[in-house]
């Protein structure tokens, strides 16, 4: 049964690791229950029931993950996508939130229709071998950097952009601690060290005063103020035409760096990517079924790659996250309750993970490794997986078409490098 509905093999995994990994991965993307609603009530949307749309979103993604594409990705509202939807589009260029819904509904079957014409597996196939490497070396070192600032190792500096926190007390102290256990427990080859490292964490915050228990029962607030909340009077405006351009962008090649990334820790035994156009297609209907919830544009989390690194390797991880995100539907208080220093070390240490495959990159040639370099160190710097995907991909067709390695480019890569430089002078 379990191989059925999930893909579980009992001869390379077992239950109790698919769980425990679904359960990490929970618990390293569980901020976006708290983070979600914060980010899009700023539109004047009712935060309870953003509250409610984000669990059922995840736990019905990431369920349909598991069933249909039988992969341990999970997903959620994205992050970035949410920042995009409330301080851009609402914000900034000043519409309403109804209308940016409308936008991401939009979005959503457009993937869709990109999905089933095997439009996204075809952009896959066309970024070359070494992008694919420095794109999961690359979010290694984003999803880093993410925990680090999160937890406040990593905080603002107006000299020099960033500068390092306090690690003597609070959440910096909190974080080195829980660095130094988890990474203890993987030198021990303890199953399910992550896990363990996080709850480990959580509970030496208590009495720092970083873990904050507020209560253990909720219940789930009403959908009903943002569900099918539409605003179809400006489908066929300029600035709908340059919302969902730009939310298909960031959507797409932030989707596709964050599965190809992931995928690249599986290790399968042929070395070939597991189906990702079903979990394109979910990702797909996913974005389409959150727009009607009430929510921006669902995709798969970077942060699968810790449950993947816990042992995770069928749907029965992500099915296991989705029930986490369920029972977080009514235990809201105790998840919430787990500190970013608790999550940062996971972040940290799958980061350094996800940075094994850099072997791959030839680095005396030139040509693949400069293009691999920058794809790499401008995740992090630009805190986005989509602008490294696109600095790396124009860098690959310029150094080559210069440097006398045409032959090297196929029409497909000119035509995706036309596109991203369309995107930068909209």
């Amino acid at each position: 049964m379990l191989e059925k509905l999930f893909g579980f093999n009992k001869q390379e995994t077992t239950v109790r690791t698919e769980i425990f990994a679904g359960i990490t991965t929970f618990l390293t993307m569980a901020y976006i229950l708290a983070v979600n609603p914060n980010i899009l009530g700023e539109t004047g949307m009712d935060k309870g029931a953003l509250f409610t749309t984000t669990v059922i979103m995840a736990a019905f993604a990431t369920g349909l993950m598991a069933i249909y594409a039988k992969l341990p990705f999970a997903l959620a509202p994205g992050m970035g996508l949410n920042a995009f939807f409330a301080y851009t589009i609402c914000l900034t260029l000043g519409f309403s939130w109804q209308f940016a819904l409308t936008a991401v509904l939009l979005e959503g079957i457009i993937f869709i229709i990109l999905t089933a014409t095997n439009l996204r597996e075809k952009i896959v196939k066309v970024l070359p071998e070494s992008l694919k490497t420095s794109i999961s070396v690359g979010i290694g070192l984003y999803i880093a950097f993410i925990g680090l600032k999160n937890a406040g190792v990593i905080v603002g500096n107006s000299a020099t952009l960033v500068g390092l926190g306090d690690l003597t007390q609070g959440s910096g102290l909190l974080t080195v601690i829980g660095l130094v256990i988890t990474s203890a427990l993987l030198v021990k080859d303890v199953k399910g060290a992550l896990f363990i490292g996080i709850i480990a964490t959580a509970l030496i915050g208590i009495p720092m005063g970083e873990t904050k228990l507020n209560g253990v029962f909720s219940t789930p607030p009403s959908i009903e103020p943002i569900f099918w909340k539409f605003d179809w009077n400006g489908i066929f405006t300029k600035d709908m035409f340059y919302v969902i351009f730009t939310l298909l962008f960031v959507d797409l090649f932030g989707c596709i760096g964050t599965i190809i990334g992931v995928a690249n820790q599986m290790e399968t035994k042929d070395g070939k990517y597991p189906p990702l156009k079903k979990a394109f297609m979910v990702d797909a209907i996913a974005t389409t079924t959150g727009a009607m919830m009430g929510t921006s544009a669902v995709t798969t989390y970077v942060e699968s790659a810790s449950g993947v690194k816990a042992g995770g390797k069928s749907g029965l991880t992500a099915f296991s996250t989705a029930v986490c995100f369920l029972v977080s539907l009514f235990l809201a208080p105790v998840f919430l309750a787990i500190p970013s220093a608790a999550v940062a070390p996971v972040l940290v240490l799958v980061g350094l993970m996800m940075m094994s495959s850099i072997k791959k990159i030839e680095f005396f040639d030139y040509s693949e490794s400069i293009p691999a370099f920058i794809c790499i160190v401008m995740m992090p710097l630009t805190y986005s997986i989509a602008e490294g995907i696109v600095l790396g991909h124009l860098s690959y067709v310029f150094v080559n078409s210069l440097g006398g390695n045409i032959k090297k480019l196929s029409a497909g890569m000119f035509i995706l490098a036309a596109f991203f430089i369309l995107k930068f002078l909209m």
